[in-house]
């Protein structure tokens, strides 16, 4: 079949959330300049850049009490920073309880039941049972075509991993099995690994 996205697709669901996956899970904590904490996922997510380490996740719609965005853009409007923690599978209920439709000032952490703590960097919390996690401050939200649509770019100024994630010097993704995001409502879970060397290594 062919489509074009103005004209519609004609199927039950839209198939564009399955073609492109899987997608990591970026789960993304705030804090507002009053002091109240927020934490919700967003499946556009990527690291973009080595260095300096940059990282960028898309907000899409919004709520009422939010104006024309969602939690987490408007508070990172207010403060300029963020953070990103990892979804490992065991996190795939909280983190999927953090999902919900909340109030603005409501605390998904005390929600899902997570323990957070201060990052280092920033004057932000982050989930201390992510595997790894990232201090950000953004350098650009990018308005993109649609409406409520918010690209969110930020540098990582500080990085938190879990000891028992490391082995051999290495993040073992064997251990953290991480979440991702495929089309509909469904998600996928890495556990298998295998490594190709690029042409002249």
């Amino acid at each position: 079949m062919f489509y074009r996205p103005e004209d519609g697709h004609g199927l039950p669901h839209n198939p564009f959330n399955a073609i492109v996956t899987p997608r990591p899970i970026g789960w993304i904590s705030t804090r507002d300049a009053q002091g109240r904490d927020n934490l919700a996922p967003y499946s556009f997510f990527n690291a973009v850049a080595y260095t300096p380490p940059q990282v960028m996740f898309a907000s899409t719609g919004s709520k009422p009490d939010r104006g024309d965005t969602k939690d987490s853009v408007a508070q990172i409007r207010e403060t300029g920073v963020f953070c990103v923690n990892t979804v490992s599978y065991d996190l795939r209920d909280v983190m999927n309880q953090s999902s919900g439709p909340w109030d603005a000032h409501d605390d998904e952490f005390a929600r899902a039941g997570l323990e957070k703590a201060q990052c280092e960097t920033i004057d932000c919390p982050r989930v201390v049972a992510a595997p790894a996690s990232l201090e950000c401050r953004m350098t650009q939200v990018v308005q993109l075509e649609g409406k409520s649509n918010f690209l969110v770019l930020g540098v990582v100024t500080g990085v938190h991993i879990r000891e028992e994630f490391l082995h051999e010097g290495r993040f073992d993704l064997t251990r953290v099995q991480p979440l991702t995001r495929l089309g509909y409502r469904d998600y996928g879970v890495i556990r298998e690994l295998f490594e190709l060397r690029r042409p002249g290594e």
